[in-house]
């Protein structure tokens, strides 16, 4: 007996010790977590790190000569070429080709290229500009409106020449026919028809709002009815029942098995209002929110929406680092391209905010969607977020 108490305790002791090692490598693991990385740098704005060295870009209309390699050395810029350009702060070893008018596609020169700035064209007088892409546009001859036509829109550089049909005309197929019968666009032929006899057709409104008010009313009654007889059946099986002093969790579920059939939220909302409440914001939308929107189309509907030198204010404002931006400019040369891949950038966030997909499987975050329309009424294109919210039923 002596020898198996001895054993006992020796086995005690042993789990003991264990315990504590494991207790004890649990907590050195956690600290170890808490302590900051050794070696983490930050470099100031405007800077970046290349080989553990914070190197300063190159301002705008100079490029890349070569980086620094030590500390307290500062980056060898020079300037753009002729027939180039650089409009932001960089660290590329080329600077862009300025835009070329062209007159043969009805272009004239605004202002010319600058090593800061890239050439401005527009179209000449008599032409406008149609959009292909965001990238990509096009002068066009103004229209002319026919003989059945009025100018309501004068033609600009901007857009064309905006026509409606005259008084007594309405448009079908394209085209501006004469009137003939009471219908769209020809309301003064409807004048004579409804004078005639002004008294049927108040009569037959008057019947329709009679004939409306009755039926709210009876599904009005029928409502009540409905929650009447369901409270007094309620109230009349808890009578029956007598519940004693048990919990409360106890006669919710005797109230579950006795009344399987019955509408339980109706039942709530006798018992308590405070649930009901509790419900509905249960019912809001989730934190990531299909809404039906593939990321793709999104992002081609902002690129077709937002102006071309506003896209880069953009995506900085949503968040989008100007590494990101940068690496996007340098590996796609069309700024189309550049552009979405930057947006693009800004959706897949969703996934880092809530374990959505910004660009995965077309579930996109809410809040990076009420983010967009905030910045987008920020930048005063609240033209765009309504659109977004036409669009996408966003409420």
């Amino acid at each position: 007996m002596v020898k198996a108490g001895s054993r006992h305790s020796e086995m005690a002791a042993h789990a003991a010790l264990l315990l504590l090692a494991v207790t004890v490598a649990t907590l050195f693991t956690t600290t170890l977590t808490l302590i900051p990385t050794l070696g983490e740098k930050t470099c100031p704005d405007g800077d970046y790190l290349v080989n553990g060295i914070c190197c300063n870009k190159c301002p705008p209309g100079f490029k890349l000569v070569e980086k620094c390699v030590a500390e307290g050395m500062r980056t060898n810029c020079t300037k753009c070429g002729a027939d180039e350009f650089m409009d932001h702060m960089n660290y590329y070893p080329k600077c862009m080709r300025c835009r070329q008018c062209k007159s043969s596609k009805n272009e004239v020169e605004v202002s010319k290229c600058e090593r800061d700035r890239n050439t401005l064209c527009r179209c000449k007088e008599g032409y406008y500009t149609s959009t292909i892409d965001t990238e990509t546009t096009e002068c066009h001859k103004c229209s002319l409106c026919n003989s059945d036509e009025r100018e309501v829109q004068t033609c600009t550089a901007e857009r064309n020449t905006v026509c409606e049909c005259k008084e007594g005309y309405y448009r079908v197929k394209g085209k501006c026919g004469r009137c003939k019968s009471c219908g769209p666009g020809c309301k003064h032929l409807c004048k004579s028809l409804s004078s005639q006899n002004p008294t049927d057709s108040e009569d037959g409104n008057g019947h329709l709002v009679h004939v409306l008010t009755a039926v709210v009313v009876v599904a009005v009654t029928l409502l009540m009815l409905i929650i009447f007889y369901m409270a007094t059946k309620r109230l009349a099986k808890k009578t029956l029942l007598k519940p004693s002093s048990g919990t409360q969790e106890a006669s919710l579920d005797s109230q579950g098995s006795l009344f399987p059939n019955e509408d339980l939220s109706i039942i709530a909302s006798f018992e308590a209002p405070e649930s009901a409440t509790l419900l509905n914001e249960h019912s809001k939308l989730p934190d990531c929110v299909p809404l039906e929107i593939k990321t793709h189309d999104l992002i081609y509907t902002l690129l077709d929406q937002v102006p071309v030198q506003q896209v880069k204010q953009l995506v900085r404002s949503l968040g989008v680092t100007e590494t990101v931006i940068e690496r996007a400019e340098l590996d796609h040369r069309a700024s189309k391209e550049a552009h979405y891949q930057m947006l693009k950038a800004w959706a897949e966030m969703g996934c880092q905010v809530g374990g959505g997909g910004g660009g995965r499987g077309g579930i996109l975050h809410s809040l990076l969607l009420r983010d967009l329309l905030l910045k987008l009424r920020l930048m005063h294109l609240g033209g765009v977020a309504e659109e977004l919210e036409t669009k996408y039923n966003i409420h």
